[in-house]
């Protein structure tokens, strides 16, 4: 299942509630505000550096483009509009 973000984990606990039902491998993708999620240097580094160990995790290019994130945690993966369809193609989802 490829569980869906959009809002910003400093603001939100959505990433706590996909966390506790996201099996280990299932894919994880930042969009919209959740992007600064993925932002090196934050206070959450340390905790998606532990969850990168568990998931893969895509965030949307051209999100961290509109936001001014340039820098992004090692392991996150960007992925493109296409990027976007073709993961969602391939999975089933579920929105947090």
């Amino acid at each position: 299942m490829l569980h869906l973000i959009n809002e910003s984990p400093f603001e939100s606990n959505s990433l706590d509630d996909c966390l506790k039902y996201a099996g280990k491998g299932s894919p994880i993708l930042f969009f919209e505000d959740a992007v600064y999620g993925a932002m090196a240097g934050t206070s959450l580094e340390e905790k998606m550096k532990g969850i990168l160990a568990d998931h893969d995790i895509f965030v949307l290019k051209e999100d961290l483009s509109m936001r001014g994130v340039d820098k992004l945690i090692d392991g996150m993966r960007e992925v493109d509009y296409p990027g976007f369809v073709g993961l969602v193609e391939e999975h089933k989802t579920a929105s947090w």
